[in-house]
């Protein structure tokens, strides 16, 4: 096992992932800034485009189930969600298992909407190219989800 193979240090380690967080919200605000600038073009906001690629992904939910999914309030997600509905990107339809929380589900415009933006944003990463390979994606990822594992089980006081 080489130096680089080895788990690191707690205080290497913390140093480490404070690179990484460095490196995550740029990349974030930019992407975000990014989605924003196209968003005249495509239609979608930033907020409306995760409700529709969260539905896209998992199905129907609830307000509820996508805030705490993607750890954001409520309200916000109810306003993404009325936004999306205005355009008629999602449906609301009744929930047999919850009366007073309607689920919502991804329309045919919504599914296309999505569609043709997430092959939009995948012919933009495409371009990354370069000597990345699997492991690499793996091990990002894989240091990405601690972090998350970490932040929502952390207690800071």
């Amino acid at each position: 096992m080489t130096d680089t193979d080895r788990p690191l240090a707690p205080d290497d380690l913390a140093y480490r992932l404070a690179e990484v967080f460095d490196l995550v919200g740029p990349l974030y605000r930019r992407a975000q800034r990014k989605v924003e600038q196209d968003a005249p073009a495509q239609g979608l906001s930033v907020g409306v485009r995760a409700v529709l690629n969260l539905l896209r992904a998992h199905g129907p939910m609830t307000v509820p189930q996508m805030g705490r999914t993607q750890a954001l309030s409520r309200q916000f997600v109810q306003r993404m969600v009325n936004d999306a509905a205005a355009q008629h990107l999602v449906e609301i339809v009744p929930n047999p298992a919850h009366k007073r929380s309607s689920l919502i589900r991804l329309s045919h415009e919504g599914e296309d909407a999505i569609d043709a933006l997430i092959a939009a944003e995948h012919a933009v990463l495409r371009q990354a190219g370069g000597d990345l390979t699997e492991a690499d994606i793996t091990a990002c990822v894989r240091v990405l989800t601690r972090l998350l594992e970490l932040v929502d089980h952390v207690d800071v006081n």
